[in-house]
């Protein structure tokens, strides 16, 4: 009886420490179809996926990004366009310099061809500002 408690509390232990990883890893895809009512042929339009994960490279002078949905998943290159919008958590766009390394993240992207191409990014925290100011000060020597 004793082994079989431990064996539940070590069960519940071990889902509970892999709840925010597939958390991280959940999918979403929304397929739009229509059906012609004349020939009964079915038409796929655009199939618009979301994952949740961090952006793990970002550089601003390419067209893609690297994102990871788990610690243990390979990044994998993600596509923009200048069509792609950046959102903070309340839903504002933010400028592309928000994007940091290691930031969590939600992509909305579709597949064109072999590309994955992001149409919006969710940002996970808010954008930190950072404002530097230098003062310089002279003195003069008699």
């Amino acid at each position: 009886m004793k082994q079989t408690r431990l064996a539940k509390i070590l069960a519940a232990g071990m889902l509970c420490a892999a709840a925010p990883g597939l958390a991280l890893a959940q999918q979403t895809t929304t397929t739009t179809t229509t059906r012609d009512p004349v020939t009964g042929t079915t038409t796929t339009q655009q199939t618009t996926t979301s994952s949740a994960g961090n952006i793990v490279t970002y550089t601003p002078e390419s067209d893609y990004f690297t994102f990871r949905t788990t610690p243990d998943a390979a990044p994998v290159r993600y596509y923009y366009t200048k069509d792609t919008t950046v959102l903070d958590p309340e839903g504002h766009v933010v400028s592309w310099s928000a994007i940091r390394p290691d930031i969590p993240a939600t992509v909305y992207y579709t597949t064109v061809g072999d590309r994955v191409v992001v149409r919006k990014v969710v940002l996970a925290q808010p954008v930190t500002v950072y404002k530097r100011e230098e003062t310089t000060t002279t003195t003069t020597r008699p």
